[in-house]
């Protein structure tokens, strides 16, 4: 059989190239461009004014090249207790995570899987709950620390913490757990396992993903908190973000000082996230399915 390469059909179809200008997908990706510029801008000022001396801080005219000096992180680290106020913050937001993760998972458990009168309206305003500011609560909560007689701050703080970013994590759990199936529980009541028995052998480990993306949260929350910590906590228990006031003195305000412990506080929350990016993402895309 011969090939007639006169034939119409023989012809090579012609080559769509798809290089065309869209301009949906360029504005699409010039809004990401300046929102990243907006986000990290501030963080890039503020880190570049901790290596500045307060003379160039103080100038008139804006100074981007110079000589960086490390006296500023040399100040915070050897005179300001650094090591103990990091250590109060750390304690903090790993207390406050635990605790809040452990009781929400419990109460995320009972609404999402067993019934009892008015579950469907507190499951509604769980998260109303968290939409009240701590500044609204603050004097409440330090009325409530009186009359607990609490001693120690971190303590106090994790406590009143974990309150706050309960119905958060609540609301965020319950997605994760309308996922597993039940007839997993069912299987393990059979075998004799009673309600916690349940959930932290069988539930707990199959919500590993849920329990990052909370702490995540948790945590960040926690790390960054100052209001409360001002009121609750003093010289030998200060967090981080009250740290920044010592530098709030009568002759003025060390900028350079202050943004130095700043930037110990942006430091480890963006690290974190850079890290569970993908966590964080397959977490808060899976617990949307049925959330």
């Amino acid at each position: 059989m011969q090939l007639d390469l006169a034939s119409p059909r023989a012809t090579p179809a012609p080559i769509r190239s798809n290089n065309k200008f869209k301009p949906s997908v360029f504005f699409h990706y010039l809004s990401l461009i300046v929102l990243s510029v907006i986000a990290i801008a501030p963080i890039f000022i503020m880190f570049l004014t901790s290596l500045k001396s307060q003379v160039l801080i103080l100038s008139r005219k804006p100074v981007w090249f110079f000589m960086p000096t490390l006296s500023n992180y040399e100040y915070i680290i050897e005179s300001q207790n650094f090591g103990r106020i990091v250590w109060n913050s750390v304690a903090v937001g790993l207390g406050t995570t635990i605790l809040t993760l452990v009781a929400g998972g419990m109460a995320a458990y009972a609404l999402a899987r067993m019934k009892f009168p008015g579950r469907g309206i507190m499951a509604q305003t769980t998260l109303l709950i968290r939409m009240v500011p701590p500044a609204v609560l603050a004097v409440p909560i330090f009325g409530l620390w009186l009359g607990w007689g609490i001693e120690d701050g971190r303590i106090g703080l994790v406590v009143f913490y974990a309150a706050l970013n309960l119905p958060f994590a609540v609301w965020l759990l319950i997605g994760f757990i309308q996922q597993i199936p039940v007839e997993l529980e069912g299987a393990a009541i059979v075998d004799g396992a009673g309600p916690f028995q349940t959930f932290f052998l069988i539930i707990f480990p199959l919500m590993r993903s849920g329990f990052a993306v909370a702490s995540i949260f948790v945590f960040r929350i926690a790390w960054n908190e100052f209001i409360l910590a001002l009121i609750l906590t003093n010289r030998l228990t200060r967090t981080l973000p009250v740290a920044i006031t010592l530098f709030l003195t009568e002759q003025g305000v060390e900028w350079g000082r202050a943004m130095a412990m700043g930037s110990a506080i942006v430091i480890p929350p963006l690290l974190i996230t850079f890290l569970a990016a993908r966590q964080i993402i397959a977490g808060m895309t899976a617990g949307a399915v049925k959330g």
